[in-house]
């Protein structure tokens, strides 16, 4: 068990983009005294991606090398006849999610890499299917993105639902920035909206497009690996890597263009520009970036009593700096900033489970659980 008695000083440079003209950046210090522990509830964990609960409180956690695993009362048992995974570079098996009402709907809902459609690789597909014991049945195919690309970069993938019972996921542009994102007929780098049966909602933004993915619902999206829901607004937020500098997050809108890579607050890894704007008509600015980038991945809004302090904010995992950060939010304003659990690890997802508790999933370890004093 880690526990953290600690007093935080920092000062950071607040990048708020509500405001065009940007006369809301302002320089913070943040100046707090955090007492919590940290207990590792389950180890041996080689990249665990995606974490969502059942009713009876299992735990279903995704390894990106193609497993399922049930946690539950300490035991910890693998999930047969998951569907032939494509692993190469960030692909796998990536997130999982449940009905929101699975007592009546009891479908798990998950995305991975997949080889299928034809063409060398894999791309992005979206599956569901009900567990009967420790097994898998009944699996359906949803969506799966095309073309297949040898390319090992920008899967995605994160799900959610909204209060309406759409669903949401997302796909990277799997490394094809100068295609695949502006262009609506095309797959990658998209944010896409379904019904949870699978088919496409008549009310998606491009379904008289005759030509366009009718399932998609924002595009100029660079890689979300982040994606969660409002307990307030119900709005769907996400998260996106940058490339070196200018992480983002997001609010997903109806038919919005996110500007990538048209716009951008990152430069190439190289340190060269690829663009000269940051900003374009007709393209969403987002809330908040990050220079320098922290390699975000997984995200959760804190509701309930467990953490008053942090109640109504945004949790956010860092791969790059190994710590969680919390975004301390005023409506859709990002106004502080605080790093939670630092030095745990690349942290590779971070959620609220059922029972009001966070938990923090952590590469070549385990899932943590934050226990607040």
């Amino acid at each position: 068990m880690k526990k953290y008695i600690f007093l935080v000083s920092f000062s950071v440079l607040l990048i708020s983009c509500n405001d065009q003209k940007r006369e809301n950046d302002v320089a913070i210090k943040t100046e707090v005294k955090r007492e919590y522990s940290t207990e590792k509830i389950l180890s041996g964990l080689s990249n665990p991606w995606g974490m969502a609960w059942l009713p009876d409180g299992g735990m279903l956690i995704t390894e990106k090398r193609g497993e399922i695993i049930l946690f539950k009362d300490g035991v910890r048992t693998e999930i047969q006849n998951v569907p032939e995974v494509y692993v190469r570079g960030q692909g796998g098996l990536l997130d999982i999610e449940v009905h929101p009402d699975y007592e009546n709907n009891p479908w798990i809902y998950f995305t991975y890499a997949s080889s299928d459609g034809g063409g060398s690789g894999g791309n992005t597909k979206l599956s569901r299917a009900k567990l009967r014991g420790n097994s898998l049945v009944d699996i359906e195919d949803l969506y799966k993105g095309n073309p297949n690309s040898s390319r090992g970069q920008h899967f995605g993938s994160r799900i959610e639902f909204d209060n309406e019972g759409f669903l949401y996921f997302s796909i990277g542009d799997r490394g094809d920035r100068d295609v695949n994102p502006q262009d609506i007929t095309r797959d990658c780098g998209k944010i896409y909206r379904l019904n949870s049966d699978g088919s496409i909602p008549n009310s998606n933004p491009f379904v008289n497009e005759p030509n366009a993915k009718h399932a998609i619902f924002t595009y100029g999206n660079r890689n979300p690996q982040g994606m969660a829901k409002h307990p307030k607004t119900g709005d769907i937020w996400i998260h996106e890597h940058g490339p070196k500098g200018g992480d983002e997050v997001n609010i997903v809108k109806k038919g919005a263009n996110y500007g990538w890579p048209v716009i951008s607050y990152g430069v190439n890894y190289s340190g060269t520009k690829f663009t000269e704007e940051t900003r374009r008509d007709g393209m969403e600015q987002p809330v908040y970036y990050w220079v320098p980038s922290i390699a975000p991945c997984g995200m959760t809004f804190v509701s309930g009593d467990r953490y008053p302090e942090w109640k109504g904010h945004l949790l956010v995992g860092s791969l790059k700096f190994n710590y969680v950060e919390l975004l301390k939010l005023n409506g859709d304003k990002v106004v502080g900033r605080e790093k939670i659990a630092e030095d745990i690890g690349r942290v590779r997802n971070v959620k609220q489970g059922p029972d009001g508790y966070i938990y923090i999933a952590v590469e070549g370890d385990g899932i943590y659980k934050v226990i607040p004093k």
